[in-house]
Order: C-alpha cells, then structure tokens, then sequence
C-alpha cells in the first residue's frame, strides 16, 4: 500500500512555503498576547466643590485730595515781576498771588487816553461846526449835500470816541490783569512760575485747591471695579490718625482703565472727619462686595471640546464614571483657581487629566481635596 507524501513526511508542504510558515508563526503569536482591555478605569484626581464663600471686602490705598482744585493763569502775557504767596499759603478770595510787569500796558493806556481827549475835541468841533451849517441850511446859503457832508463828519467823530472808549476800557482791563487775584478762598497747592519768568495768556503758574470739601483718590483693579458704584458707602481710615474709621461714598468712576496701570480712578467724598484730612495724606478704603459668591475650582479642571470650542465644561464623577457639565466661568483668583456657576456644593469634578476622559468613563479615584472656596 502507497501512502501519501503528505502523510509520510507531515512537514513537507511547509518546506516549500517558507512564507507561510513565517506568516502562521506570527498569527500564532499575536494570539497568545492578550488584548488589552479599554473597560480598565482611568485613575483621576478629583476635588469636592465646597459652599462658596462671600466676596471679601477689597482693601485699597488712597490720597486725600480736595474736591475742586483750579489752575490759576494770567488773562495776558509778560513778565512776572513778583510772585507774593508760597506754596501751603492759605488765601482768602481777592488775594493778589503774583503781579506781571505792566509798564507797557500803563503806556498803552496813556497812549489811548491821549488818543481818545483828541478824538473828544474833534467831536466837539464837529458837533458845534455841525449846528452853524444846519442854521445857513435853513437860510439856503448851503445846498443839502454840503450839510450831508458835515453831517456825516460828525457822527464819524462820534462813533471814533465811542472805539477808542472801548479800546481803552480794554487796555484798563489789561492793566488789571497784571495782577493776578484768587477767585475763591483756598491753598495754593502749586506753583510753576518764579519773579522773571516770561509767561503766555493762559499759561498755569499756580494751583488753588479748595478746602470746603475733601476726597479719597483711589485706584481700583479691573477685577474689582464691579464692585464699586457711583453713590455707595465705604468705609476710609486715615493712617496718620490711628484705626477710626470714617464714612464715605464713592462720588466718580472713572468711564475707562488707565493705560498704563489698567486701573480706574475712583474718588470718594468724606461723609465725615474732613478736618482731619489734610490734603496728601495715605488713607486706607474699604470697598464692600456686591457681586454674589460662587464656587471656585481649580483651573486644570475647566475644559472645551473642539465640538464647542467655546462652552466650557468640567468632569462630574457620579458613581465611578463621568459626566460632562458646562460651566460659567467667573473671577480669576489667587492659587490657579476660578470661580464658576452651574455646579453646586458637594458634587466633585476631575481635577487633574480631563482631556482624556471621555463621556460616561469609569474612573479611579486617586485622592479627594475639598476645594477653597
């Protein structure tokens, strides 16, 4: 009986598929590794999100300032001759604070003087001169366009007094002005010119500050200009004078951030004790909150999807998995942590890793921290 080759040499067809036999090894292989096994829970690390706590009351630095200071300048130009109060004066309204030079502005007003008795003694010639051709008009000696003439001659004189009265009514101006007077009573608070100096109409040499009512100037952060309105009270100490606390009410804010610090000027009228506050001293503001609490989380736990780029979420872990939840996001704060709304105390949400977890999850969790409020 013949056997098959098959059968007497068992290995013979793989002789001459090498191939095969690589390709069969390599199936066997792959099927003794086990696959790995994606229902594993991921570890995680979560926080629980506590009771929110009140907003605390911003403590700012401030100066006290008066609430009306005027810049103080000539009405013309010159030369200062005298300066005649110091800085820290107290003035009353009417005083002379510095005089300019006004030897041309007195030549200019005897000059006008002069100009105008001239003008006075044409006006009273024409005026007489006037009244004899109106008499030889009634007679017929003159013909009507003559007395037009000396009519109108005449009320030339007069209308030439008449300006040159209003110029010298201005130079007299002028000369006044060269002295120059505080309009109200006051401090001066500073002074830019000294005896010699050549100034313009206009120019600033001195500022008056008023001492009738007084402020605290402030400046406040963006995140906390919320919390201040135009009429609401604070509280101000002034540090020179211990720890009494003085009321007041915040009178402007400032509509746009300053430039270069990105802080809003804030001004708050003293309610009280405005004798104490000499104006330049440090005082300490004391802004209430008025913005409700919210929980805060940390940072690393907030996350978008490309789906909703703009939606943020955080990871809830309810019963070893995870769920999705959008949040509002609030304030920064201190120690990487943000304040949200639309969670609430209690739940806990992942913490650490949420880029990689995906909806409905099992998780591990690897350590709980109840999170500052």
């Amino acid at each position: 009986m013949i056997k098959p080759d098959f059968i007497a040499d068992p290995i013979r067809p793989f002789r001459s598929a090498p191939g095969s036999i690589v390709l069969v090894l390599w199936l066997l292989a792959g099927c003794s590794t086990p696959p790995e096994n994606h229902a594993l829970p991921r570890p995680v690390r979560v926080v629980e999100v506590a009771e929110a706590a009140a907003h605390a009351t911003a403590e700012l630095a401030g100066e006290v300032t008066a609430r009306r200071e005027t810049a103080l300048a000539f009405r013309i130009a010159g030369k200062v001759e005298a300066r005649l109060v110091e800085v820290g004066d107290r003035i009353r309204q009417g005083q002379p604070i510095a005089r300019l030079d006004a030897k041309d502005y007195r030549l200019a007003t005897q000059n006008l003087k002069a100009q105008l008795a001239a003008a006075q003694a044409e006006r009273d010639f024409s005026h007489a001169d006037l009244a004899r051709y109106r008499e030889l008009l009634a007679q017929n000696i003159i013909a009507p366009p003559e007395f037009d003439r000396h009519q109108t001659a005449d009320r030339a004189a007069k209308e030439k007094v008449a300006a040159l009265e209003a110029q010298l009514a201005q130079t007299a101006n002028q000369l006044n002005y060269c002295e120059l007077k505080a309009e109200r009573d006051g401090v001066i608070t500073g002074f830019s010119a000294e005896a010699g100096d050549v100034v313009g109409a206009g120019q600033p040499v001195a500022r008056l500050a008023q001492l009738d009512a007084k402020e605290i100037t402030l400046q406040v952060p963006e995140q906390r200009i919320a919390d201040v309105t135009t009429g609401r009270e604070v509280e101000v100490a002034l540090w020179s004078r211990g720890e009494r606390r003085l009321r007041g009410s915040i009178r402007e804010v400032a509509p746009a951030a300053d430039p270069a610090t990105r802080t809003y000027r804030v001004k708050a009228a003293l309610l009280e004790g405005g004798e104490q506050a000499l104006l330049g001293m440090t005082a300490t503001v004391w802004l209430p909150a008025t913005a409700p609490a919210v929980p805060a989380i940390p940072r690393s736990a907030v996350f978008t999807t490309h789906d909703e780029p703009r939606q943020p979420k955080v990871w809830l872990v309810e019963s070893d998995t995870v769920r999705s939840a959008p949040v509002t996001l609030g304030r920064p704060l201190d120690g990487e942590r943000i304040e949200v709304a639309g969670i609430e105390p209690g739940q806990t949400v992942v913490s650490a890793g949420v880029q990689r977890l995906l909806e409905g999850q099992a998780v591990r969790v690897l350590a709980a921290a109840g999170s500052r409020p």
